[in-house]
């Protein structure tokens, strides 16, 4: 008898449930979407929709990504850090942004200074977006407890430093697919002109031909990059942090920098194509090697007079410190023999910068990057022609692809060079290295807005640092 009653109660329970469930569906309401996803109910483009939190910003390009004010993004930003060195230069960088003359920002920085501080961001989640710059140790751990507490991840590369890290980020991407949340890498280099021109051209059969196919001792496609420990950012000497100089914890030469230009390689010779890794991707070869820092170089970028304990282990000769900071990768990717070079110098030369060379070999020409003195170190786009090609028909080719290229960038044309032509481009075009952060942010808050990445950005970020962390176990043999 009471099993009868029960059950009675619970048809009638259903059915009043039933009965409002129908009810409420006749309301003039919007459909209801799910919450868990990124559709555009909850990115909308409207302005401060997207408030950003800082995690533990011990890397200078976590305030390039405020330089400028955007829109999209709620003035008020959250910060966790530890209390220390580090947040204090994000938030002086942050304070020189606000007050500048020209164009000042507008942020207003909240900060929590803590050892919980991760905890406590995931704890409270003032924020629906996190950027993270700082030491890369512990960064693929927060990328992947980040996403899984439902939080977008901003990420300044390298996202991995180890091959041990590599499934945890498989995990990560894995989970913020489940969670609607999008896991993005801050790529500056594809908003750099030249390089965005060589992609261009490279996509013009009438002017490059075909990509070769290469050789591991002449590839197809060679990418080099010179950085320096010391320099100057907005204006004003970089000081960088002393574990910035430990490995174990910014990451060799070959997992940090290199990262840059795989990606390039990827995104300029198979454009908006899936890269997958296990088939793809070989390592050929690879290598290491120290920037040797004596103890006033030190103390000039760091600012501090002796080395930390956590340094000591690479002190060599008594006082000279190597930092493995420079990597080389020859691979091949789908095919075609590339090769990934960066390099890092204490200082550069008077009048120079970081520099990017590139050259991309076609069975017609040849695009190249250069930018050395010759080019008083601002990056310049060369079109020279292989031996063999008509230079008549190759010039007028060029002409009209230089008049394809004006419909998206007005004003760009053509000069002749020793070796073929220059691709002459307005200064309006070239932005420098601080601004591309900006570029690379919106195009995020677009992704946000869109809830998704492109189809092939996932797979690619994968295929990116599988090649920069299987490079590294080659190098240390």
């Amino acid at each position: 008898i009471y099993l009868k009653l029960y059950i009675m109660r619970l048809n009638y329970k259903y059915s009043l449930l039933a009965l409002c469930a129908v009810l409420f569906s006749c309301q003039p309401t919007a459909e209801k979407k799910e919450t868990t996803d990124m559709s555009t109910d909850k990115f909308t483009g409207a302005k401060g929709e997207v408030k950003i939190m800082t995690l533990d910003p011990g890397h200078f390009h976590a305030a390039l990504v405020q330089k400028f004010d955007l829109g999209q993004v709620d003035p008020v930003v959250n910060v966790f850090a530890p209390a220390g060195p580090d947040v204090e230069g994000h938030l002086n960088r942050i304070k020189g942004f606000n007050t500048r003359t020209e164009n000042p920002t507008h942020w207003e920085e909240k900060v929590y200074r803590g050892d919980d501080f991760f905890e406590k961001m995931i704890a409270e989640k003032p924020g629906n977006v996190v950027v993270i710059a700082g030491n890369n140790a512990k960064k693929t751990e927060y990328i992947r407890d980040a996403v899984a507490a439902g939080i977008n991840v901003l990420a300044d590369k390298p996202m991995i430093i180890t091959p041990e890290k590599f499934d945890m980020l498989k995990l990560a991407f894995k989970i913020a697919e489940e969670k609607g949340v999008l896991l993005y890498d801050i790529m500056t280099e594809r908003h750099e002109i030249t390089t965005m021109l060589q992609k261009s051209l490279s996509q013009m059969p009438n002017v490059f031909g075909q990509l070769e196919v290469g050789t591991p001792d002449n590839p197809a496609v060679t990418k080099e990059s010179v950085h320096h420990f010391f320099k100057y950012v907005s204006g004003n000497p970089l000081v960088r942090p002393a574990w910035f100089f430990n490995v174990a914890k910014q990451g060799e030469g070959i997992v940090d920098v290199n990262t840059h230009l795989v990606d390039l390689i990827q995104w300029e010779c198979f454009p908006e194509q899936i890269i997958d890794y296990e088939n793809d991707i070989e390592i050929t070869s690879a290598k290491r090697w120290p920037t040797k820092l004596t103890p006033s170089m030190f103390n000039r970028v760091t600012g501090l007079d002796g080395y930390p304990e956590e340094l000591l282990g690479d002190i060599k000769n008594d006082s000279v410190l190597h930092v493995y900071s420079n990597g080389e990768i020859n691979y091949k990717i789908k095919g075609i023999n590339a090769k990934a070079s960066v390099i890092w110098n204490y200082e550069a030369p008077e009048g120079a910068k970081d520099t990017h060379y590139s050259i991309m070999r076609g069975t017609k020409s040849n695009l190249v990057i250069r930018q050395g003195e010759e080019q008083n170190y601002k990056p310049q786009l060369y079109v020279e022609p292989v031996e063999g090609t008509d230079l008549t028909v190759l010039e007028k080719e060029l002409k009209g692809a230089i008049s394809e290229i004006n419909k998206e960038y007005p004003g760009v044309s053509m000069s002749n060079s020793a070796k073929g032509w220059i691709v002459v481009i307005p200064d309006k075009y070239k932005l420098g290295h601080e601004s591309h952060f900006t570029q690379v942010t919106e195009k995020y808050l677009g992704y946000l807005k869109d809830g998704k990445l492109p189809e092939w950005e996932v797979p690619n970020m994968l295929a990116k640092y599988y090649t920069t962390t299987q490079a590294f176990i080659m190098s240390q043999k």
